[in-house]
């Protein structure tokens, strides 16, 4: 049985260059758990990795055994907002930070699947937020990404460019939520090492 890689099925997704890019991205299947504050200290940040995870893995080994189809469970991703778009560039305050965190889930995996998934994790270690995981289709169409090389918290100055020249000088505006997706494990990689696609969704003036 062969295993899919969505990182590979889908390299210009994962694997922008280092400069701003466009690309297209198609509507896509996400587990989702919605929150709210500093991803660092707040405990439903970590809550809601536990149970995305959990039923993450759930439903890989479901597909695996009940469809015949394996793959590799894609990067944790996330969007974040916040009223004050300098919480982001400039001031940094996690503390103001909304976040939907989410894995992409194969579109052949059906909603029964995922309720028979979330009823196998409740029966085993039933983390705290699993009530809150939701399977969602999530469309972004046209956005800017760029791959960043380095700790979370230097971010702030690519996304000032970001919003503030590359976008007006190009003549584009926002159009949805800042996407991260991480490729590294922090746990494992050093700060300054860390891989992580920053993505905006974007539309013509």
């Amino acid at each position: 049985m062969s295993k899919v890689d969505f990182k590979k099925e889908y390299k210009e997704l994962y694997v922008p260059p280092k400069d701003f890019v466009f690309v297209d991205v198609p509507e896509m299947q996400f587990l989702m758990v919605d929150g709210h504050g500093d991803p660092n200290v707040a405990q439903e940040y970590q809550e809601a990795l536990e149970a995305l995870y959990a039923v993450a893995y759930k439903i890989k080994f479901s597909s695996k055994k009940q469809l015949e189809r394996d793959y590799v469970v894609p990067p944790l991703e996330g969007l974040w907002w916040a009223e004050d778009m300098e919480t982001f560039t400039t001031a940094r305050d996690k503390s103001q930070w909304d976040w939907t965190m989410m894995i992409m889930t194969p579109e052949w995996v059906s909603p029964e699947i995922f309720v028979e998934a979330v009823e196998q994790v409740r029966k085993g270690k039933n983390p705290a937020a699993l009530d809150k995981v939701r399977l969602e289709s999530y469309q972004e169409g046209l956005s800017i990404q760029i791959m960043h090389v380095g700790s979370y918290d230097d971010e702030g100055p690519t996304l000032l460019k970001l919003h503030t020249k590359f976008l007006p000088e190009n003549g584009y505006v926002e159009n949805g939520k800042h996407h991260e997706i991480y490729l590294s494990d922090p746990r494992k990689v050093a700060p300054e090492k860390l891989k992580t696609v920053l993505r905006q969704p974007v539309s013509k003036l």
